[in-house]
């Protein structure tokens, strides 16, 4: 389930950003906006008019960035689903107060390390 969401996911964010490079600028975007001159069809100028194109482009833009949201929202949800809450002290090994390994001693201790 997760990968497929993810997979939606991703192309949403290729077509956003295509959709957002496509659009007309003040420098001209990619300059498929202002480009084809009168109607000879070339460019998105050709296929709509100037305003019809940037009011297209503008809602399919508001469209792909709100299923992009949703889909950051549902992965989040899904990722954190099977989480259950824990504390870092449960990590920890608990020793019983008699059982520790270092026992004190009240014998000296040898400078000397005896050889075998």
């Amino acid at each position: 389930m997760i990968t497929v969401i993810l997979v939606i996911h991703l192309l949403i964010a290729i077509s956003l950003v295509v959709i957002v490079l496509l659009q007309p600028s003040e420098g001209g975007g990619l300059g498929l906006g202002s480009a084809g001159g009168g109607g000879s069809g070339a460019g998105l100028s050709g296929f709509l008019s100037g305003r019809g194109t940037a009011n297209v482009l503008t809602r399919t833009t508001a469209v792909l960035a709100a299923c992009f949201m949703a889909t950051s929202i549902f992965l989040t949800i899904l990722a954190d689903g099977d989480r259950a809450p824990r504390s870092i002290l449960d990590d920890f090994e608990q020793i019983p107060a008699g059982e520790q390994d270092f026992q004190p001693t009240d014998e000296p201790v040898s400078p000397e390390v005896p050889v075998q």
